[in-house]
């Protein structure tokens, strides 16, 4: 079972491959200080 994050934790580096191409890096890629990630399983 993968560590769960708690209040405070720094979101692990990661970098995603977007559907319509090109990457995001995960969090140096977000402006803001709060914000809300959403994985969403497009194929069962």
């Amino acid at each position: 079972m993968p560590h769960k994050l708690d209040a405070g934790d720094r979101f692990p580096a990661m970098a995603l491959t977007l559907t319509g191409g090109g990457t995001v890096s995960l969090p140096d890629d977000l402006s803001s200080d709060y914000n809300v990630i959403l994985f969403y399983r497009g194929h069962w």
